[in-house]
């Protein structure tokens, strides 16, 4: 059968990263206020690395969870409180939701998006799959959970060149969604015959070969960080090459005191914390004459913020919802990785771009 190579979803609509602003004393004050409704309404605040420092430092103080968008789920799955808050993109919410149907699950912003997720829309992954029947589906974590309930498996960034080499030992033929750039790496580390479906991701996408260059040659000694949804003109450039949670266990394991990080910046809170004594540049974004060296964030990570958080617990907004047929679809990929990562030794992490 000829296989069919998807059509390209670009996505244009992206909004400008807007950071949360307060004046001088709201901080605290919001961070009180939200305290006392998380003890108040039995919740618990999960938080993603690439989210704010407050939210970050908020959901350690409160007893809740700074992770990838995997372990964020499992913790609340873990978790005896009733409701979930989380702070981190869409598709984060639905994974919570789909571990853990009876709890209550809400988000600061439903409108925080993920280039990946939004690349792939369901409906044209699903007739793409239909026109290839003959591979085995599998499904990076940033994805809809419309599109996890088509997939055969999904995987996280630490887990995917497992998996893809397990099911190509076995003779199988894959379609890989949604990343382009995660898909070319795992291709390239395992041989796989992988269709790539062409999302990205529009933080990691931006990082420049040709300015990481100019940048490691005034540091010499830094050791270079990448997470696998960049390109592989930058990959090429790495020391380390994984999923948050692994490059932040590189980051204080490494000897170099300096080291040049290729993923969202809101990493470096957790990566300070881990290396207090290292210096942490961010990867360049553009070359000279560009206007943006270097703006590492996801706009849509910006739109968590204290305020939206105080209002969610405040009007029980922003609740996530997921079809149960849907869900109940999604957790099988899910659970299959869970299943192959228990039997195998590995320890997950890094899902969600992660």
């Amino acid at each position: 059968m000829t296989a069919v190579v998807p059509l390209a979803h670009p996505v244009t609509d992206v909004p400008p990263v807007v950071e949360e602003e307060l004046a001088p004393g709201e901080r605290e004050t919001l961070m009180a206020r939200i305290q006392t409704l998380l003890r108040e309404q039995d919740a618990v605040l999960v938080a993603h690395y690439y989210t704010s420092a407050d939210l970050q430092r908020l959901a350690e103080a409160t007893g809740g969870c700074v992770s990838d968008s995997l372990e964020m789920a499992r913790f609340g799955h873990a978790s005896r409180a009733r409701t979930l808050i989380v702070a981190g993109v869409r598709f984060m919410g639905e994974t919570a939701k789909i571990l853990n149907p009876e709890k209550r699950v809400l988000m600061p912003d439903l409108g925080a998006e993920c280039s990946l997720d939004l690349s792939c829309p369901a409906a044209d992954f699903s007739r793409f799959c239909d026109a290839n029947p003959d591979r085995t589906v599998v499904v990076y974590a940033n994805t809809s959970a419309a599109v996890k309930a088509r997939a055969d498996w999904m995987v996280t960034s630490s887990i995917a060149v497992k998996v893809a080499a397990h099911l190509h030992a076995q003779g199988r033929k894959l379609i890989w969604a949604p990343d382009r750039y995660l898909g070319d790496y795992v291709q390239r580390a395992t041989g796989a015959d992988m269709l790539l479906w062409q999302g990205s991701c529009v933080v990691h996408e931006r990082f420049k070969a040709d300015a990481l260059r100019e940048l490691k040659a005034h540091y010499p000694d830094a050791a270079v960080l990448v997470h696998p949804e960049s390109p592989a003109e930058v990959i090429a450039l790495a020391d380390v090459v994984g999923s948050t949670t692994q490059l932040i266990r590189a980051a204080a394991e490494l000897p170099q005191q300096t080291l040049i990080v290729a993923t969202d910046n809101g990493i470096f809170h957790k990566m300070q914390e881990a290396a207090p004594a290292k210096r942490l540049l961010e990867a360049p974004t553009g070359g000279r004459g560009a206007t943006c060296v270097s703006c590492a964030h996801c706009p849509w990570m910006a739109m968590n913020g204290l305020k939206k958080l105080l209002h969610v617990l405040e009007t029980g907004a922003n609740e996530v919802h997921v079809d149960p047929v849907v869900g109940r679809q999604a957790v099988r990929s899910i659970n299959r990785m869970l299943e192959f990562a228990g039997q195998t030794g590995i320890t997950l992490a890094g899902m969600g771009a992660d």
